[in-house]
């Protein structure tokens, strides 16, 4: 297990030495320049050539992608262009609302997601196996800013049961803070439910037509039995697969989300930053996303050995 985890990290610094040099030049390359949106056009021209100076964006990119490096190496991410403090910081205070809305999500989407399935594939071409279908065509292709809206008129406008926009902290406030979270949380977790419904329904019937399951049956077990002690458990592999890459888009892609709710978080820290050209942030929270999905796929690595003990990891 230790050799897996040791491996797994290793092979992770070319990943992230690609990521940091990906997003370094496209952002680069980019039309547009952090000055000139930090100042108005009036502003005389040697200030801003001295504010360049000062940031060190006059220098040649691969000094500034080496220096930057440099910083990253004794855990620095630098500091933003647009306020000064340093993108840890920035970071950090996004972090969390991010985080409760991507576990939020995850636990909605699992506690429909695997009664649903589970269902589906043991009533096979019944009605719910085709409520199930339905549920599982109307998430995939309903666009999350249009679900979004669809859940604020009904619970925000009309029966005004939730707030439609803004962020309380659950921890400080556990009800006002669920209740903010409840409405992105279903947009986000709707649509991951109906991937993993789909996903654990073909796996399980895909594993219900192997000959151990007959033989587990003719053996006298209850179908209780068979399903959830054997054949779960064997159905499990894809959809921890698709929940583990699920988690990193969660917690750093809701971009949508967090605009349409208004919700301080990480995607839309970053698209902020984006449009601000402020490099250092945007670099420093695409590393951190990178990083969430590399320690999202080695929980899954981890987990796919405990699920099949035939998985040997080494």
């Amino acid at each position: 297990m230790g050799r897996l985890v040791l491996r797994r990290l290793g092979a992770t610094v070319p990943v992230l030495l690609l990521v940091t040099a990906g997003v370094f030049l496209l952002l680069h390359l980019t039309p547009g320049d952090p000055i000139d949106v930090m100042m108005a056009e009036s502003v005389d021209a040697t200030v801003k050539e001295n504010l360049r100076h000062e940031l060190g964006l006059d220098r040649p990119l691969h000094v500034q992608y080496a220096a930057w490096m440099g910083r990253l190496l004794r855990g620095d991410l630098g500091r933003s262009i647009r306020n000064g403090e340093p993108v840890i910081e920035n970071v950090s205070r996004r972090l969390r609302p991010s985080l409760e809305l991507a576990l939020c999500a995850m636990a909605i989407s699992l506690v429909i997601a695997f009664p649903l399935g589970i269902a589906s594939a043991i009533r096979r071409n019944t009605t719910i196996d085709r409520a199930g279908a339905t549920f599982a065509l109307f998430g995939i292709c309903m666009p999350n800013f249009l679900l979004a809206l669809l859940l604020i008129f009904l619970f925000g406008v009309t029966l005004r049961w939730l707030p439609i926009s803004g962020y309380t902290d659950p921890l400080e406030e556990p009800w006002n803070g669920l209740r903010s979270l409840a409405l992105p949380a279903v947009t986000l977790g709707l649509a991951l439910a109906a991937v993993v419904t789909r996903t654990l329904r073909s796996s399980l019937l895909e594993a219900l037509s192997e000959d151990w399951v007959r033989t587990a049956r003719a053996k006298g077990l209850s179908e209780g039995a068979v399903i959830y002690g054997h054949v779960l458990k064997n159905a499990l592999i894809p959809v921890v697969t698709v929940v583990g890459l699920q988690l990193g888009t969660l917690i750093g892609g809701a971009v949508i989300t967090e605009y349409v709710f208004a919700l301080p978080g990480i995607g839309r820290l970053v698209v902020d930053a984006v449009f601000a050209r402020d490099y250092p942030l945007v670099q420093g929270v695409i590393l951190l996303i990178a990083v969430g999905f590399i320690i999202s796929n080695l929980l899954v690595d981890l987990l796919y050995g405990w699920i099949d003990p035939r998985i040997r990891l080494r």
